[in-house]
This record gives structure tokens, C-alpha cells and sequence, in this order.
């Protein structure tokens, strides 16, 4: 079961992502405590780790970097995210069909 809390606006959805930076590879990992586990391989200096999530999740979405916001949490692990245009629904989807959990 998919363990991820959304909140949706007439903008996109919300939600709260946990981010591991120099990791072994860029993946979505999973899901814990209603916020998606993400790895990064990039250092967390001058924004290197933040640019690769919003490639990384423009990608496993596949949506345009434009419309993934960090909202907030830019010097931290814990982030808010945004993806414009998304519904809840999309992402639901696209979670279950790339088989995270």
C-alpha cells in the first residue's frame, strides 16, 4: 500500500518528500510516514541535490522540470514538493505502475 499524503489544489498536488542525497543511484524508493523516500546522487551543496530531484521527479512523472517546485525545505532532507498540473490521481498512478510502494 502506497503510504503518501496529498493534499490537492486547483494548482497540482502537494506532499511531503524525504530526500537522501549521495546515494548510490537516483531512485524513488518508496514510501514511509506519508511522505515519498527519495535518493539522489548528487551532494546536497549550492543546490546540485535539488536540482537533480526536480529531474528526477520530472522524469518518473513525466512532466516538465518547470512544474516540479521545491516549496519548501531547500537546505533540508524533508521537503515540501509541488507538481503542477498533477491530480492525486496521476500520481497514484504512476507510484503503482512503477511498483513503489
Amino acid at each position: 500500500m502506497i503510504d503518501l499524503k496529498i493534499k490537492e489544489d486547483p494548482l497540482g498536488v502537494f506532499f511531503y518528500a524525504s530526500v537522501k542525497p549521495k546515494a548510490r543511484e537516483n531512485a524513488v524508493l518508496g514510501t514511509s510516514a506519508g511522505r515519498l523516500k527519495i535518493a539522489v546522487t548528487a551532494a546536497p551543496e549550492k543546490g546540485k541535490a535539488n536540482a537533480a530531484l526536480v529531474a528526477l521527479l520530472a522524469d518518473f512523472f513525466g512532466i516538465a522540470k518547470g512544474r516540479v517546485v521545491i516549496k519548501s525545505g531547500d537546505t533540508s532532507h524533508i521537503k515540501l514538493l509541488m507538481l503542477e498540473g498533477v491530480t492525486a490521481r496521476q500520481v497514484f498512478e504512476k507510484l503503482s505502475e512503477k511498483g513503489v510502494k
